[in-house]
């Protein structure tokens, strides 16, 4: 299974980006998705995930309010739509994806089976 996550780059302060995570190799449908990202000298963190209907999302406080994860089963791939966007927001974004149940989620690290590349966010003050 491969994940190929893009759509970072360079945006000021209050603006948007939209993060892709394109699967192959594996049945999308049946992987929890999420994304998680790393900041300079800091330990990765959960930002959102999605459970494999897309029906439900969970985000984490920090980004709450400013971005929506969803997917696309056809396209085999999620997004992540980052509004709103703080200096403290810079960071690579990973995507990932769990072998989980049927209506679950996870905000877990060590519950992903499989990691992109990452792709990095810079927001400038």
């Amino acid at each position: 299974v491969q994940l190929q996550a893009s759509g970072g780059g360079l945006v000021q302060a209050g603006g948007s980006l939209r993060l892709s995570c394109a699967v192959s190799g594996g049945t999308f449908s049946s992987y929890v998705m999420g994304w998680f990202r790393q900041a300079p000298g800091k330990e990765r963190s959960f930002v959102a995930t999605i459970t494999r209907s897309g029906r439900m999302t969970d985000y984490a406080d920090s980004v709450k309010g400013r971005s929506t994860i969803s997917r696309d089963n056809a396209r085999n791939t999620v997004y992540l739509q980052m509004n709103s966007l703080k200096p403290e927001d810079t960071a690579v974004y990973y995507c990932a994806a769990a072998e989980l149940a049927w209506g679950v989620y996870s905000d877990t690290a060590n519950q992903y089976d499989y990691w992109g590349q990452g792709t990095l966010v810079t927001v400038s003050s």
